[in-house]
């Protein structure tokens, strides 16, 4: 379920009266508007406002082609609410970086940057962002409230009502619209106070607004819960996974056939030299079948990629290098800093590595231990990150293996280094593998690769 797509549409019901029902008792958003207007122009004469610039007419309405719910009447910001940019001051950060207090929120465009020693404001208000990329992203909401005592740079309008629940529905409206029509600049977006103004509103009677903002809090609870069960259900596909990958590496995951070859005789054909470990107290039980060996008595290739990478071309080349960061999910990404190599370069890179299709690749150093088996047709090389492994037992079963939570917390707990962690070529050589019969090894790659896909339909479905 898209829940984002799910909080928009419930503000659009809003804004277009079909959230909620209109009740014919309510006072007519019009008589709402002449007594706003009625307290702006007295406060105008008080001096306790300033009067703001003339706003389009309120029949100017291209965010609105539909008929008026009852009751209901068009406006503007400018006409319905205070501007209160004139207050606001901003304060460079090498003045904010020498002061000590640092108590009061600081806000810029999109909500609070920093910690400030005074503040300006000590009421609710309505901010809305003034500049920057997520007036068009909409990435964050355009308009959020500040309260208690703070202070507002000049990159947030600042915006106050007669009456402060109008405020609650105009940030409703806000982040329910797109405001690219008054949106100026390209390389920064600027949404000016004259553009701001302009914006319309179509207005319910204020009844209908509080009983709007009661269903869209309503609403937003039923959503947080969908998310947080979301996050919860995700959380538990990652555990069970997890059991799964223990499971099998265990011998538990599906049953013995004593029909199969051991996988001691398996070793012995494989690599005649490979010395079993028999003393290895972490491993006395071994399922029926099952042998121990070093990683590297069951690869004919474990070496670790290029430590002197070259810097690479500007120009797009067919030879790629990669490092840590390629490995991601079970898969390589060619859009994460791939460096591209000319021939000779990569010739020489190459000569380390020699990635064939069926290798298995392991990150080895920064986040250590994501893993993919190299099937794409493509000419790659690595950086020292990556360890390139071409095994002589079942390669699936083998990343599965290195896959399973007991080696994580082995490479991570064993890792050195104090900038990055790593855990180098001599240690992935001398890790202790459990290997199952070779028919076996088929079974279990088959059986977790069915379970991963029931729960990765799950999952995909969230």
């Amino acid at each position: 379920m898209d829940t984002k797509a799910l909080r928009q549409k419930i503000l659009d019901l809003a804004i277009h009266g079909k959230l909620v029902p209109q009740d014919p008792n309510d006072e007519p958003a019009s008589v709402l508007l002449e007594r706003i207007r009625a307290e702006k122009e007295r406060l105008i004469k008080e001096g306790k406002i300033k009067k703001g610039k003339k706003s389009a007419k309120t029949s100017d309405k291209p965010h609105y082609p539909f008929e008026l719910p009852k009751g209901w009447c068009f406006t503007n910001i400018g006409e319905l609410l205070i501007n209160r940019d004139g207050e606001r001051k901003p304060v460079s950060s090498a003045i904010r970086s020498k002061q000590l207090n640092k108590i009061y929120d600081y806000y810029g465009a999109a909500g609070v940057i920093d910690k400030i020693d005074d503040y300006l404001f000590d009421e609710k208000l309505l901010l809305i962002g003034e500049d920057g990329a997520n007036l068009l992203s909409k990435s964050k909401n355009n308009a959020f409230f500040a309260e208690g005592k703070y202070w507002v740079n000049n990159h947030a309008h600042v915006l106050d009502a007669t009456d402060k629940n109008l405020l609650e529905y105009v940030a409703i409206v806000i982040n329910a619209i797109k405001l690219d029509d008054y949106i100026t600049g390209s390389a920064q977006p600027k949404l000016s106070q004259d553009n701001l103004n302009k914006i319309p509103i179509v207005l319910p009677p204020l009844s209908e607004q509080k009983r709007i903002m009661e269903a869209i809090i309503h609403w937003s609870l039923l959503i947080e819960q969908i998310e947080q069960n979301k996050i919860d259900l995700q959380a538990s596909i990652k555990q069970a996974k997890s059991k799964v990958l223990d499971l099998a590496i265990h011998g538990k995951l599906v049953q013995q056939d004593p029909n199969d070859e051991p996988a001691s005789e398996l070793l012995k054909r494989i690599n005649p030299k490979a010395e079993t470990i028999t003393d290895n107290g972490h491993y006395q039980k071994l399922p029926e079948g099952w042998t121990i060996c070093k990683l590297k008595d069951i690869c004919s290739k474990l070496v670790d990629g290029d430590h002197n990478p070259p810097k690479g071309t500007k120009e797009t080349t067919e030879y790629l290098m990669l490092s840590a960061q390629n490995i991601v999910n079970d898969n390589i990404v060619y859009t994460n800093g791939v460096r591209y190599l000319n021939h000779d370069t990569f010739e020489t890179s190459d000569k380390r590595t020699k990635v064939m299709q069926g290798d298995l690749l392991i990150t080895i150093v920064g986040t250590l231990g994501r893993s993919c088996v190299f099937s794409d047709n493509k000419k790659i090389t690595l950086q020292r990150s990556v360890a390139c492994l071409t095994p002589l037992i079942y390669n699936h079963f083998l990343k599965y293996y290195m896959d399973s939570s007991s080696i994580q917390k082995y490479m991570t707990t064993n890792a050195k280094g104090t900038a990055q962690k790593g855990f180098y070529l001599n240690q992935l050589e001398q890790l202790p593998i459990m290997i199952p019969p070779l028919t076996e090894q088929q079974r279990i790659v088959a059986r977790i690769e069915k379970i991963f896909a029931r729960l990765d339909v799950i999952e995909s479905a969230l």
